[in-house]
């Protein structure tokens, strides 16, 4: 049977989607972004991560977020976003923003890794190509490189702005005091930094501590979040037990030895609390991070619509009251298992 053609929601933008202006920008990033890094490889169903794309696009979910290592293997979500945007989304090119980043390694010898011009101009081209674009919206520092002179680096995205392969640049994971570096560089150079990129949760507060968080916004960058379920810890995967098909189980990125019988009881804690406001653990914990307007966006993954569905819950939550965050920051401290 021949698949129709696909054409989005009408309503694609009056479905409760939100969008918050990045920075001091023009730009306006829905509140939920979708993210390629796992699902959308080789080694996954291609029907499946098409349709999940599509129904991210039908519900106001235009910012889609890659790397070129993303997969796995290596560049293959960035070429199944080409077949998407080959087979239908590219009558719709202008109402989406793609980013894609370089940073990581990519292949082997000298030049596929870190931040030189010569890799990231590379990677670019090749990023490109794998998803049929003539220029992605927004171009990533993927992390710090300490090797590299920082004014190579940005000025390399200073000249990917300037010929035509990015419209906006950005940078990911970077330390604070290379960041600043890099927001005084780049708007030096009249190509200002657009957005940071950090992991950022109910449990991973480094951004908060750091500075990375306030610093975006004092030079009107905007801030994305990405793990903001601490790799599926943040959810009711976990509440009882390991289940076998998990990504502890299968030994991935996320190690048994991160679920400590101190963190499982402070995730059934929190648990509790987003049962009393109608949530799922996982809709309680986007919607925190989204409380306040540190945070331009959060970039969430999904491995089947049913759960990208889930995760919209989100944009219908109720604010927090202030006994409700009191409550939670006792419990991310960690001062209630000592009661």
């Amino acid at each position: 049977m021949i698949k129709p053609i696909y054409s989005p929601s009408v309503d694609r933008y009056e479905n409760g989607m939100k969008y918050r202006r990045c920075g001091k920008s023009g730009i306006l990033l829905p509140e939920i972004s979708l993210g390629l890094w796992h699902n959308f490889g080789d080694v996954d169903s291609l029907s499946n991560s098409m349709e999940m794309a599509h129904y991210a696009f039908d519900h106001g979910i235009c910012h889609f977020d890659l790397a070129n290592n993303y997969g796995p293997s290596y560049g293959s979500a960035e070429e199944t976003f080409g077949i998407v945007m080959k087979k239908s989304f590219m009558p719709y090119r202008d109402e989406l923003f793609i980013s894609s980043k370089a940073g990581y390694d990519m292949w082997p010898g000298p030049y596929g890794n870190w931040g030189s011009r010569k890799y990231l101009m590379a990677s670019l081209h090749q990023s490109l190509k794998r998803m049929n674009l003539e220029y992605v919206d927004l171009f990533y520092s993927h992390r710090y490189d300490p090797e590299t002179p920082l004014e190579e680096t940005l000025q390399t995205l200073v000249d990917i702005v300037s010929q035509g392969k990015a419209l906006y640049v950005g940078i990911s994971r970077w330390p604070r005091e290379a960041t600043q570096v890099a927001y005084d560089y780049l708007a030096t150079h009249d190509v200002p930094c657009l957005i940071y990129q950090g992991c950022y949760n109910l449990i991973n507060r480094e951004p908060e501590k750091a500075g990375v968080l306030k610093q975006a916004k004092e030079n009107g960058a905007g801030f994305i979040v990405f793990s903001p379920l601490a790799q599926g810890l943040l959810t009711d995967r976990y509440l009882n037990g390991i289940p076998e098909d998990s990504r502890i189980a299968h030994g991935g990125h996320l190690k048994k030895e991160a679920l400590t019988e101190n963190r499982l009881q402070q995730i059934k804690a929190l648990n509790e609390i987003a049962l009393r406001r109608g949530q799922s653990l996982a809709e309680m914990a986007l919607s925190w991070i989204l409380k306040d307007d540190y945070v331009t966006s959060v970039i969430i993954g999904s491995s089947s619509v049913s759960q990208l569905e889930q995760n919209l819950k989100t944009l219908h939550g109720a604010p927090f009251s202030k006994e409700e965050l009191q409550e939670i920051e006792s419990i991310c401290s960690f001062r209630f298992l000592q009661t």
